[in-house]
């Protein structure tokens, strides 16, 4: 790592969440199996201002939002919400994801009343399906060959919104389709496309899987939620996933996300930054900037 970026580092969290424990039925109910362990300890308000003691000592000056899973219909007051936070001239927060039912018939009412706040900068629909139950989220694996989910999908179009792609590896070649057939929407995907299986079958699943999502120009590689699955802050597994994503990606359509607070249960913000940090020490300068900053202020179109 360059002495210049050492001492000058700046990075945009493109991947993080506040919230209210309140608002959200899914953490504030009976603890149940998830993918990411043990939860107690985040089964708490989560304020922008614990977010930003937590990044701002780490050099984060920007960070986007990614939509929480309120109750289906608060969407709108999700939103809403964060945006007032967005508002503060000193706030570390400049973008906002937000959801919508894409299969809604009333997505279209959605997705308008959502562009009314300034920092609304795509949507996130997690369409992410697992033979394992308890890494299924989406009612099946398909959805996004639904004729009138695509008709829907491609309303993101007239507010030049990105999508946050959150997929399995049996999923990507039908999500490098949807890449393919609109070219105009930029795609984030979501945690290196969740790596779950660590298998060396699961590991070749995945790659090709990757191969296949890599060839679409409109698709960017978000570095995020690689404890998921692990339950830790692995630096062999960050540095073997995310040389690997590099390799098919490149630098300039790959940036970085925390994936706080879920990483929280398992390490602390310092620890995990410098993790990423350690595993692309060895990059060009440019290709650091990229992955920590450059990258996320395209896609995301921030100012700083």
């Amino acid at each position: 790592m360059s002495e210049e970026f050492t001492d000058n580092f700046r990075a945009i969290d493109a991947h993080h969440h506040i919230w209210r424990l309140a608002d959200l039925t899914w953490l504030n109910g009976p603890t149940q199996p998830r993918i990411f362990g043990d939860y107690d300890a985040i089964r708490r308000d989560y304020s922008i201002e614990e977010f930003s003691s937590d990044a701002e000592p780490e050099g984060i000056a920007g960070s986007v939002y990614i939509q929480v899973n309120w109750p289906e219909g608060k969407e709108i007051d999700e939103v809403r919400w964060v945006q007032k936070t967005a508002e503060n001239p000193d706030s570390i927060l400049k973008a906002i994801i937000g959801y919508a039912n894409i299969s809604s018939e009333t997505c279209a009412a959605t997705l308008k009343e959502l562009n009314q706040f300034s920092a609304m900068r795509g949507v996130r629909q997690q369409l992410h399906w697992h033979k394992n139950p308890l890494y299924k989220f989406a009612a099946a694996p398909d959805i996004m060959t639904d004729v009138k989910w695509r008709q829907n999908f491609a309303l993101l179009q007239e507010y030049d919104w990105s999508f946050e792609l959150q997929v399995f590896a049996s999923q990507m070649k039908d999500a490098a389709q949807l890449a393919a057939d609109f070219p105009a929407i930029s795609m984030v995907l979501q945690h290196c496309g969740m790596p779950e299986d660590r298998s060396k079958a699961g590991l070749a699943a995945w790659l090709d899987g990757m191969k296949r999502l890599s060839q679409e120009p409109n698709i960017y590689c978000k570095f995020s939620g690689l404890g998921t699955f692990i339950h830790e802050n692995s630096a062999d597994f960050i540095a073997d996933i995310t040389s690997q994503c590099l390799a098919l990606f490149s630098a300039d359509r790959c940036l970085y996300g925390s994936n706080f607070p879920i990483e929280k249960i398992w390490t602390e913000y310092p620890d995990l930054i410098q993790t990423f940090r350690q595993s692309f020490k060895d990059l060009p300068e440019n290709q650091q900037r990229s992955i920590f900053f450059e990258t996320a202020a395209k896609v995301y179109k921030i100012k700083l």
